[in-house]
């Protein structure tokens, strides 16, 4: 089978290369919101446009248009790809109607052709990239590309520049695993509870970097529009935020990892993240209730990161021949892992869980992890409209409880 991943490393151009990247992403941002604008309002019966026409028309404009030439032409043509895939996504129903590019939030462009990108190590954790009309730039966070280089995509997130080499390699089909499986409950108080009676802490970044994001804030809020001051204080939130992102990214790579080097079949709940952080605080006809007890549960479930968790278990469990299970949320906390009885009563408190049938007392995370193994075998209970499969994710299977 064919496994496509990628590299991500930080590079640190030259000022002179990190000007030349600034104007390379703005002809981009530049081109997707005119090509947007062309298919929202310019649209009539017998005329219509595609990536195709779209990319004519581009080759037209760089003609005339001196700083557009500048740009590498395969990078325009690769904005032009994203929106046409933005608007495939749109017709399909998986995504919201295409909005506009801005400045300092998609500063980004693709090389697509792997001849003109080139690779090397020169030191222990650096090396170095060559990129068209860029030359060589320097990275660091080495490690090794395994496989042929399909593209590579430069990025700008908090001021820093990133580069990520996409690959891919023939392998053989991995061997089923034959460690043993476990259930785990995702929580907040307990990031996750394994049917084993392992639970892991929860890292909580945003929680720990919550004052200082918020008095950033609070002094971006005073600067005036258009000043360097405000750009200032623009840069100095994201350099949080970015902080915060990748202290939590690091965290649930290693317990991933953990986790797929230990069992070969982990289950979990199909949780609704989406649906499960909306706002609580209602219309106007209908005002909502506790909504700021809502928010700061909201914020505490995207700390967690349970998407990403789930994401990463998914591929790497694939890769050792394990695999995930999801199976239906419903009544797996208020369910005995002892006699089977469904009852909200039993859960005494958050952490604990005493049964109001058979009286079996356990931790309330793992009695629910325990619940949550037993329901991938288990075909007794259906929940009523939840999909049992998602076939377009690797390693993953959907089960009905």
């Amino acid at each position: 089978m064919v496994i496509r991943k990628a590299n991500t490393y930080r590079l640190y151009p030259t000022p002179e290369q990190a000007q030349q990247m600034a104007q390379i992403a703005g002809s981009c941002r530049f081109v997707y919101n005119l090509a947007l604008e062309q298919r929202r309002d310019w649209w009539k019966p017998g005329r219509t446009f595609n990536f195709a026409s779209q990319c004519r028309e581009v080759t037209m404009l760089r003609a005339e248009v001196d700083w557009l030439k500048a740009a590498p032409v395969h990078t325009l043509q690769q904005a032009l790809k994203d929106l046409d895939r933005a608007y495939q996504n749109w017709w399909a129903g998986r995504a919201d109607y295409p909005t506009s590019r801005k400045k300092g939030l998609n500063d980004s462009f693709r090389f697509p052709d792997p001849v003109s990108i080139k690779v090397e190590r020169t030191g222990k954790s650096s090396g170095r990239i060559k990129l068209p009309k860029l030359g060589w730039i320097r990275l660091r966070g080495w490690y090794a590309i395994p496989g042929d280089i399909c593209n590579a995509t430069v990025s700008r997130r908090a001021g820093q520049w990133h580069v990520s080499v996409q690959w891919q390699r023939e392998v053989a089909e991995p061997i089923p695993s034959i460690l043993p499986a476990v259930g785990i409950d995702r929580g907040v108080a307990v990031f996750a509870a394994m049917s084993d009676g392992i639970n892991i802490a929860p890292a909580n970044h945003g929680k720990k970097a919550l004052r200082s994001l918020r008095k950033a804030q609070r002094n971006l809020s005073r600067k005036k529009r258009g000043s360097s001051n405000r750009r200032k204080a623009i840069r100095r939130v994201a350099r949080i935020q970015a902080r915060v992102a990748n202290a939590r990214k690091d965290f649930l790579h290693k317990t991933t990892t953990a986790i797929a080097q230990n069992h070969g079949r982990v289950v979990v709940e199909a949780l609704a993240v989406r649906n499960m952080v909306r706002s609580a605080k209602g219309s106007v006809a209908a005002p909502g209730r506790r909504v700021r007890q809502k928010a700061g549960l909201n914020r505490a479930i995207l700390d967690q990161g349970w998407g990403m968790f789930r994401t990463l278990l998914a591929y790497k469990l694939a890769d050792r021949g394990g695999q995930l299970v999801e199976v239906p949320a419903a009544w797996t906390s208020q369910t005995c892992a002892e006699c089977g009885e469904i009852a909200a009563a039993s859960r005494v408190s958050q952490a604990r869980f005493r049964c109001v049938a058979c009286g079996h007392e356990a931790n309330a995370d793992t009695n629910a992890a325990i619940n949550i193994l037993r329901r991938a075998g288990s075909s007794s209970k259906p929940v009523e409209g939840h999909r049992t499969r998602r076939p377009d994710e690797a390693g993953t299977i959907r089960r009905a409880a």
